[in-house]
């Protein structure tokens, strides 16, 4: 059977912020978003938390109308704010209490090239269980499934699971699997929370039982960690390494439960020397990488041009999972390969840095259980 990991970066719609030419170009709306959710969320408004919220909601671009470049405000019932005809924002209301609505990011459609590349990488890997990073929910996961998987002459996975995380941006962490490796029981960690009351994971980190058709039982933990580019350093750092520490401590229990066949995939956002992810990588999990029948490509690294630091993306294996590895790789065909020089071949289709399936490629690994 194959086992696989891909960073879809979504399927069908993305943020505007987060679709931006570089993170860094999206990284303060990204910023101040999170400030001003934050900050709506608080039980009492005060004069000091109003006005940080009228400037953040301006700097958002929320002035004029309730429609930014970037974020919607939406007001269902109740007051919160009031705009003078001489500009600027008037907080009206004094607790979350006063007003009912949400503010959400606005999204805009995936390119058509790049949606119809990531069917083909998910096609073309042919995983029979499938780990999938950043769709937008299960029901969109369900319907690029269903209906561009199948348009792009693929067959359709039988099984798709997401559970919602607890990221606002719609990227979510699921698992598709073939006809004959049925999903089982499920366990969420969207709650769990380290002991200051922080809630430890960005996403989630679901534990998705699988039975094989020889009977076997594999709990495939897929994982979306803390990235780099949005917050400070040191904060994401702490809150990479906290959710490293967690995971640990998951796969640990599933270990000591009786299941020998364990497997931590996805984006870690991290490099396998780094800091952050020593709590997780000097445990008795083994990289596929790492296997003698491993083929990396000629490049080390599975984001961006795949240079050694570009190495985020994982396929962790317990050791009786690993001793069970007859081959693995990773697919670029659906991902940028760079100009100068063209570092891999790619689809027909990918013309563009924007046509690219995802800035990520796919991680896969054989294995005889």
């Amino acid at each position: 059977m194959r086992l696989a990991s891909y960073n879809v970066e979504n399927l069908f719609d993305r943020a505007k912020a987060m679709n931006l030419d570089s993170w860094e170009d999206g990284k303060p709306v990204l910023e101040q978003f999170a400030a001003l959710n934050a900050l709506l969320g608080e039980l009492t408004y005060t004069e000091a938390i109003k006005t940080k919220m009228a400037a953040l909601m301006i700097e958002l671009g929320l002035e004029r109308s309730d429609t930014g470049p970037f974020v919607i405000l939406r007001r269902n019932r109740g007051g919160l704010v009031r705009r003078p005809r001489g500009g600027g924002i008037e907080i009206v209301a004094d607790s979350r209490l006063d007003w009912v609505g949400s503010l959400e990011l606005r999204d805009e459609p995936i390119n058509e090239h790049a949606m119809h590349n990531t069917a083909r990488v998910l096609i073309d890997v042919g995983a029979d269980i499938f780990g999938v990073v950043e769709a937008e929910s299960r029901p969109v996961l369900a319907a690029f499934n269903r209906e561009i998987v199948a348009a792009m002459g693929g067959s359709p996975f039988a099984h798709v699971m997401v559970i919602d995380g607890n990221d606002e941006r719609g990227i979510d962490v699921g698992l598709m699997t073939r006809e004959g490796f049925p999903i089982g029981p499920m366990r969420s960690h969207v709650d769990d929370r380290a002991a200051n009351g922080e809630q430890i994971f960005s996403r989630d980190c679901p534990e998705f039982s699988v039975t094989t058709p020889d009977g076997n039982q594999l709990v495939v933990m897929v994982n979306h960690l803390k990235s780099k580019g949005y917050g400070g350093r040191a904060a994401s750092n702490a809150k990479r390494r906290l959710q490293a520490e967690r995971v640990r401590a998951i796969y640990e229990d599933v270990l000591a439960g009786g299941t020998e066949y364990v497997a931590v995939i996805g984006d870690l956002n991290d490099t396998p020397e780094s800091e952050p992810l020593k709590p997780l990588l000097d445990s008795n999990l083994k990289d596929a990488f790492t296997h003698p029948a491993f083929d990396d490509g000629g490049y080390p690294g599975t984001y961006g041009l795949c240079n050694a630091g570009d190495k985020i993306d994982y396929l962790l294996l317990s050791p009786a999972l690993y001793a069970r590895v007859e081959g693995g790789g990773v697919f670029r065909s659906g991902m940028w390969p760079g100009s100068r020089p063209k570092r891999w071949d790619v689809y027909e289709e990918l013309k563009r840095k924007e046509d690219a399936g995802s800035d990520h490629a796919a991680v896969w690994v054989d294995l005889d259980i």
